[in-house]
């Protein structure tokens, strides 16, 4: 448990005395209050206890002065209570650190602009679905007593991080005082969700003398949270047209070209989609510690056993159209991007549908260790570990298509898709407007047709046994400026798995033959009569985009589809499904389980063995001290997929050694100032997913992700000189200039891939822009087209040069990051009564990145900055936090931005534009807000509210045009604390 500290009082006896006049009018309110003389209220001021939000500054700040690295921290003002209740958003208040955040609720870390980092727990791997560790939404914040942003490594350090590590830690059971067992009850609601959610944490320690047997620590702690999120999406594909009429004279010529794009075309928003997802998430979550000590006091031992079970679902409605062609109005108009706005989309495809994931994550870790003296110069510590992440995905969907039913019933073998023509109004930053000619199409129920059925199960094993042995020998030769020469090894098991299988029937409205082989169609209008309850009109209508704003009236916003919350339960909609094709061409047997079948391109298994050692020399010559070394690591790596045939498993070995230098020193300038340098080379391998060569493909075939087994790390040189002073009783200001020179970076990288028949076959051609053309001849081809028109896709496919548009990772050449920080917080103790509970913690970070094509690395804000204002007195606390990070780099292959560069060049996605695909997240910003009460010694009251102003999430293309906008709830926080 954290320590308290006391107070010094420093000012002249004219403050003290302003001070305790002040202290003694707030006193004299309260009838209880014994009185007291001058001198008696002065020296109780100079004992007051330093609790809250500026115990939790102080003693983060001299975490960062005692450490001979460069770090940053934020500590828990007491057991159970760090100062945010979600660990990413705690992280965001640290110099440096920016985040991402799903649902609203932070989930992403980035160090310098870098989410490519390490995370630990008590200096240990943590596990999650992939490589950055645990989702910091599955580990409570409640189980921690602080957690260090790690920016300049020692050799002793596990290797993987190139941003930095996040080292999390817990109560040590032999650092408790005195029995403790700690509380907390919390009411959450969601605005957007309109629910309200229960989170309780408990946590309890105490200590043992077993007199001649030693001394016993043990610490329990217990999280359960059960939260419902809402997220409003809005997205749109941006295509480039060279022929808009923007003058509407009949004739597209030099006077209808763009004048905001090099090339004169426009960029188009198109393919308008509405997502509202509603998200459950259950948590519970429990950690043990035992340690034990004997009676010589010459080391200890420890088990650690930690589990998080989360289990939930998203329900979503994705209500959309695609395929249409713009066609400008007298509305229509050119912004400054050089996009169109306010047009016609004619015949577009009306395609609702409804979707559900769930996901149900165990994960766990166990391990045991201990440190033992064997002399007064030589310590040994070592530690057996094992974590595990497994989870289990359920997806479904229920698609619709949108048919004109007297077409139908005139000639059943045409296609007779119902395709109203929509007038769109777009409008930056806001969700746009889209009302279609003759009304809703999503609400004539008589019009929409059963199109698809999907059941899919994706399952995930991450896991990792790791040994390590440390030996610290102190004052070798008895120099006294060597402190201690510190040696090790650690060896890692690694292994990543996942498997996905399905159920699918597709293009039900075209190819349903009844038992006589007459084509009929299944209407949403048949299903709601035979199934009373499993057609909803969802009631999203009125909070749709209620911050964002839309730019007018939408009929994106108003629909009627199957059940989400049903469609949950696969066993269930898949025995509906059954019954309706029962007697079919498309009839099955047996339950869904029967009828799943195994995704081969989808299966990945990666076993990654690694083997480190180091050598660590920590010297001392008085004002300076320095920690230098190296740390030797190999990596053996086996990747295993299946064949492009889909038929037998192939392995890629690979094997690659890092010799990762580094050295820290600090030079005591004066007491109260430091100046740290440090460099080291280090090194992040690539996640999981990236290394495996299976194919993760989009509902309609039409787009796929794939990983590239043959990556090399990352690798990095860096370099900081910082400057650091402390005044006052946990009061500093820094600064600190870095640098970082990125080599072998990975980068996505788009291409039209060749696959199997049995894969195409099942390929949607119905919008044909979407589908990527391949050369005459040719394999994968990093050249490719786009054909609109659907007779010409119709020859290609027919040619086989139809393909998947594929976004795989490569290895890049190089890159730079450099920048400063600054930071500064003080508490004005000084200031007179109820003036001296105000404070302040604020930090700044400008980072400049670039790669050889001169685009910007991913996710590095250039300007990102944090600001809290907080005022604690007589047992009274507020804080008012603000978060910013401008806008940067969020994908360099995303598929909705394909089309669009810096150039904006009609269908070539292979110009020379290293600038097309990229997506940049637009400035973000947050305001929080909290409060707390201290009843008395046992019990507090706190209230808070996240994202106070509902800021949206926007995304735009480098052209500056709105392709995505993202609202999500506003959280607002009651709670009861209690201590004994």
């Amino acid at each position: 448990m954290i320590e308290r500290c006391l107070t010094t009082a420093t000012v002249t006896r004219f403050s003290r005395t302003l001070l305790a006049t002040a202290v003694a009018s707030v006193i004299s309110m309260s009838a209880m209050a014994e009185p007291m003389s001058e001198a008696e209220l002065i020296d109780s001021i100079e004992e007051i206890e330093v609790t809250g939000i500026r115990r939790s500054l102080s003693a983060a700040a001299d975490m960062k002065r005692d450490d001979a690295r460069i770090v940053d921290a934020i500590v828990a003002e007491d057991i159970g209570k760090l100062p945010d209740n979600n660990i990413a958003e705690a992280l965001q208040r640290v110099t440096g650190v920016s985040i991402n955040r799903d649902f609203g609720v932070g989930s992403e870390v980035s160090i310098r602009g870098l989410p490519q980092n390490r995370v630990e727990l008590n200096g240990r791997s943590t596990l999650g679905d992939d490589r950055n560790g645990v989702d910091f939404q599955d580990f409570p914040s409640s189980f921690l007593s602080a957690v260090e942003v790690v920016k300049s490594p020692t050799p002793e350090m596990i290797e993987g991080a190139l941003g930095g590590t996040i080292s999390m830690k817990t109560v040590r059971p032999l650092d408790l005082k005195e029995p403790v067992t700690a509380m907390s009850l919390d009411a959450e609601y969601a605005d957007k969700a309109d629910h309200w959610a229960p989170i309780f944490n408990a946590s309890a320690g105490d200590i043992w003398d077993l007199g001649d047997a030693g001394t016993l620590g043990v610490t329990a702690m217990v999280s359960y949270q059960d939260r419902t999120l809402r997220r409003d999406t809005s997205e749109v594909s941006l295509f480039v047209f060279d022929d808009i009429d923007i003058n509407q004279d009949g004739v597209v010529n030099s006077a209808d070209a763009a004048l905001n794009t090099p090339t004169g075309h426009y960029v188009v928003p198109t393919e308008h989609k509405f997502e509202p997802f509603t998200e459950e998430r259950e948590r519970t979550a429990l950690n043990l510690s035992f340690q034990w000590a004997p009676t010589s006091e010459k080391g200890n031992f420890y088990l650690d056993l930690n589990t998080t079970d989360r289990s939930g679902g998203q329900e979503a409605y994705s209500i959309l159209h695609a395929g249409e062609n713009p066609v400008a109005t007298a509305d229509s108009y050119e912004d400054a991007n050089g996009a169109l706005n306010n047009y016609r989309a004619e015949s577009p495809v009306i395609i609702p549908k409804s979707w559900s994931e769930f996901r149900e994550t165990e994960s766990s870790s166990f391990a045991l260790g201990g440190e033992w003296d064997f002399t007064d110069k030589l310590k040994v510590s070592g530690e057996i570990s094992t974590a595990e992440s497994k989870s289990n995905q359920p997806r479904s969907e229920f698609n619709w298509r949108a048919i004109d039913p007297v077409a139908e019933a005139a000639n059943p073998s045409a296609s007779n898709e119902y395709r109203p023509d929509a007038d769109i109004i777009v409008s930056d930053g806001s969700a746009p407007s889209v009302v279609y000619v003759g009304g809703n199409p999503y609400l004539q129920t008589e019009n929409l047709a059963f199109r698809e059925y999907r059941a899919r199960t994706r399952d995930t094993d991450n896991e990792e046994d790791a040994l390590r042995l440390d030996v610290e020998y102190f004052q070798p030769g008895d120099l006294e400026w060597f402190s201690s020469f510190k040696t090790g090894l650690r060896v890692t098991d690694r292994s990543y798995e996942r498997s996905e299988s399905e159920y699918r029937v597709k293009d039900i409205h075209k190819n349903l033959r009844d038992a006589d082989g007459n084509p009929i169609v299944i209407w949403q209008d048949d299903i709601a009569a035979l199934y009373p309850g499993a057609i909803i009109v969802p009631d999203v209508t009125g909070d749709a985009f209620e911050h964002a704003g839309i730019a007018g009236e939408s009929h994106l916003t108003e629909f009627s589809v199957y059940d989400a919350r049903q469609l949950q339960n696969q066993e269930r909609t898949f025995g509906m499904v059954q019954q309706l094709l029962a007697g079919t061409n498309l009839a099955s047997t047996g339950n869904l389980s029967d009828n799943l079948r195994e995704s081969t391109a989808q299966y990945a298994f990666v076993e990654e063995d690694t083997f480190a050692f180091y050598a660590q020399a920590n010297l001392d010559f008085e004002n300076v001290q320095i920690v230098l070394g190296g740390r030797y690591v190999k990596t053996e790596l086996t990747s295993t997929a299946y064949n492009q045939a889909g038929d037998a498993l192939v392995s890629d070995k690979g094997e690659y050694s890092d010799f990762l230098p580094s050295i820290n020193a600090t030079i005591h300038l004066s007491d109260s100032t430091l100046m740290r340098f440090a460099g080291a080379k280090v090194m992040r391998r690539p996640d999981f997913n990236q290394l495996s060569p299976t194919f993760e493909f989009n509902s309609d075939l039409i787009t796929a992700d794939r990983g590239n087994p043959n990556l090399d790390p990352f690798r990095a040189t860096q370099f900081d000189i910082s400057l650091e002073h402390y005044f006052g009783e946990g009061n500093m200001v820094s600064a600190t200039i870095f640098y970082k020179d990125v080599s072998s970076f990975l980068k996505d990288t788009l291409y039209c891939a060749d696959l199997p028949d049995e894969v195409l076959s099942n390929q949607n051609h119905s919008i044909p822009g979407n589908v990527c053309i391949r050369p005459s001849g040719s394999g994968d081809s990093a050249s490719y087209s786009f054909t609109e028109d659907p007779a010409e896709l119709a020859a290609y496919v027919a040619e086989g040069r139809n393909g998947v548009l594929t976004t795989t990772v490569t290895n890049g050449q190089s890159g730079t990051i450099e920048g400063f920080e600054i930071g500064y917080q003080q508490a004005f103790d000084f200031l007179p009564g109820l003036w001296s509970g105000l404070g302040v913690n604020a930090n700044y970070t400008y980072s400049d990145s670039e790669d050889p094509d001169g685009v910007p690395l991913q996710d590095i804000s250039e300007n990102s900055y944090n600001f809290q204002l907080y005022w604690e007195y007589g047992g009274f606390g507020v804080r008012l936090a603000y978060t910013f990070r401008d806008n940067f780099l969020d994908e360099t292959g995303q598929k909705r931005t394909a089309r669009v560069g810096e150039q904006v060049s009609f269908l070539d996605p292979e110009s020379s534009d290293p600038t097309q695909g990229t997506d940049f997240r637009d400035d973000l910003e947050q305001w929080d807000l909290s409060a707390n009460w201290d009843i008395n010694d046992n019990f507090s009251v706190v209230a808070s509210i996240n994202n106070l102003t509902a800021e949206p999430t926007v995304n735009q293309s480098i052209t500056g045009t709105t392709w995505q906008v993202r609202e999500t709830d506003r959280r607002f926080n009651l709670g009861l604390r209690a201590k004994f």
